[in-house]
């Protein structure tokens, strides 16, 4: 990006951020029955239309399909790069294989899927701008949650005891953390007005893991919100 780009962007007005009461209203009809699940992935699965066709970036041990099967029917798949994950997810029996997030979403066809999700990898990804233009090339619409490294906890971490922070989200110390581009609210913003990817919804998630309900400028949100998750589609 060049100079004249940086600039242009740190110019632009930044936009209120808004929470659609539509979020909150979904909340209540995606309780898992199997266990209790993460609120942000609650949240994700509150933005996921019934029946849709998933696929999960990154699923871990697939709590996130699992909790879209059980709540929104979906024809879920999932991508992992650790071993032991996607073994934990085959004997689940969700539809699981290995890959890399920076390597292998490029070989998955165009709109092959109505939603592709990024949950709490975005900031663990080596080329995290690739990854959300190969998500919104492959699916119709863009899921992705990451924690926020503006909040103001983690200001407070590195401003007075001068380390890394360690929160709830952030629970590894640096040297054993799989974390390598961490960002704020207002860089993912600014990332996706770079790659032209229009935020359809967004919601942040505060110390609780209650929503900030009320409309707010970006600089409240990424001060108050501890995570964040944006639904994302392409511009025409």
């Amino acid at each position: 990006m060049s100079s004249n780009d940086s600039s242009s962007l740190a110019r632009r007005p930044s936009p209120v951020l808004r929470t659609p009461s539509s979020v909150h209203r979904n909340l209540s009809a995606v309780r898992p029955q199997s266990s209790v699940a993460r609120v942000d992935l609650l949240v994700v699965a509150g933005m996921v239309n019934a029946g849709a066709k998933v696929l999960d970036v990154g699923c871990g041990d697939g709590q996130l399909l699992r909790l879209l099967a059980e709540t929104r029917a979906v024809d879920g798949r999932g991508i992992e790069l650790s071993r032991e994950g996607v073994n934990e997810c085959v004997a689940k029996g969700l539809a699981v294989v290995q890959g890399d997030a920076d390597t292998d979403l490029i070989d998955y066809p165009d709109d092959a899927f109505d939603y592709v999700i990024l949950s709490q990898t975005l900031q663990a990804t080596r080329h995290p701008g690739r990854v959300l233009e190969n998500m919104l090339r492959i699916g119709r619409r863009a899921i992705v949650s990451f924690p926020n490294f503006g909040h103001w906890a983690i200001r407070l971490q590195l401003l007075f005891g001068g380390h890394m922070p360690i929160t709830n989200n952030l629970p590894d110390p640096w040297w054993e953390s799989p974390n390598i581009h961490f960002c704020t609210i207002k860089d993912f913003r600014e990332l996706c007005d770079l790659i032209g990817a229009k935020m359809e919804k967004a919601v942040a998630l505060n110390h609780w893991g209650r929503a900030l309900r009320f409309n707010a400028p970006w600089w409240f949100w990424n001060l108050l919100g501890q995570q964040a998750v944006f639904l994302l589609s392409r511009r025409p």
